[in-house]
């Protein structure tokens, strides 16, 4: 589902750098979101710079607080991301927090607001500037199935390279496309 789109344009245009945990050499992303964009709107950017096909669960935690997905199980006491804008949760710039998408592979996610900068007339917002390495394949076992499939790729005699034949055949793991990401994040306009 696209973003909802805002009805009053940002105040200010956060500068975000996102690190993915436990890998190395690190996957990373710089991207220009606007101040009023929500949780759950930053997810969807998340999602597209890094790859990932929004079909597992994540949360944010920012200080002590989880913000997620809205949920009547009862067994979380998650702060609904729909609700909460980027700035009003985070209000200053050197600010760190956690999104970590899929619970089950853990891909944790280091964020943080590098800088908070004026809005620049026909901004387009979101924006990635930079990054390195393409983000993992989904489903690949979090950060130890990522290594032992780079293990793979780079040993032909590795006992698992039978099993990621398949990811193996398309998955480049130094790839990274500018220019396809920010056409996607375009659709998220």
């Amino acid at each position: 589902m696209p973003p909802k789109k805002t009805t009053t344009p940002p105040s200010s245009v956060y500068q975000i750098k996102i690190t993915l945990k436990g890998i190395r050499p690190p996957i990373w992303r710089r991207v220009l979101v606007p101040d009023n964009v929500t949780l759950a709107d930053l997810h969807l950017i998340l999602q597209v710079v890094m790859g990932w096909k929004d079909s597992h669960m994540h949360g944010f935690m920012i200080g002590v607080i989880e913000y997620g997905e809205a949920t009547t199980e009862g067994f979380r006491a998650v702060r609904d991301e729909r609700r909460f804008t980027l700035s009003e949760v985070v209000p200053k710039a050197k600010t760190k927090f956690t999104y970590t998408y899929d619970f089950g592979d853990e891909w944790v996610h280091d964020i943080e607001v590098e800088e908070i900068l004026p809005v620049a007339p026909d901004q387009p917002l979101p924006q990635c500037l930079t990054g390195k390495r393409a983000g993992p394949p989904e489903d690949i076992g979090g950060p130890w199935g990522y290594g032992a499939l780079i293990e793979a790729m780079a040993k032909p005699t590795h006992p698992e390279r039978a099993n990621f034949a398949k990811i193996i055949a398309t998955f480049k793991p130094e790839a990274f496309d500018l220019a396809a990401i920010n056409q996607a994040l375009q659709k998220l306009r």
